[in-house]
């Protein structure tokens, strides 16, 4: 039997809780995870975490679970999958405003490569609003991020931002 792998692309910056939904959510429908962080954006960000660390907090949060696995990749999608053997790409969706974007890319990467298929996934209800660009203003700006990070995401975020951890 064929094991389905897939890739989950991403800035990750930083990894937040609807992010780990649609990983956790991801693994009821395939056999294994690739959360690639991407090296190169592919739209204009100001970044808070180096890309290593941003594939390190991935393995954190995501220790328990055997089928994921965290890395970071430059260049294509397309050719990084190709190269795993992930013949999925999934893709979260928040709002309408994502899914142009998200369509096109998805028809990009489907003409680049056939064989690709793109799943674009809804996030829990109560993780809609969140974005990692969001979740970086309200820390950077002194806000309690606690419920939309995890714990670990949340102590390197303060220490980033130059304060001591909140309890």
């Amino acid at each position: 039997m064929n094991k389905t792998t897939a890739v989950y692309p991403g800035s990750f910056d930083p990894l937040t809780i609807g992010h780990e939904d649609i990983v956790r959510r991801s693994l009821r429908i395939v056999d294994r995870l690739i959360v690639a962080v991407a090296e190169t954006a592919t739209q204009s960000k100001s970044g808070l975490f180096p890309i290593d660390e941003r594939v390190d907090l991935i393995r954190e949060v995501f220790g328990d679970e055997p089928r994921v696995e965290a890395t970071s990749f430059s260049g294509l999608l397309v050719d990084f999958a190709q190269a795993r053997e992930a013949r999925v790409i999934i893709r979260g969706l928040r709002a309408v405003s994502d899914f142009e974007y998200e369509f096109q890319m998805a028809l990009m990467n489907r003409s680049l490569w056939p064989e690709v298929e793109v799943l674009f996934m809804a996030p829990a209800t109560r993780h809609t609003f969140l974005s990692s660009s969001l979740v970086r203003e309200v820390g950077r700006l002194g806000g309690d991020v606690t419920d939309f990070v995890s714990p670990g995401v949340k102590t390197r975020m303060d220490r980033a931002f130059g304060r001591a951890a909140r309890e």
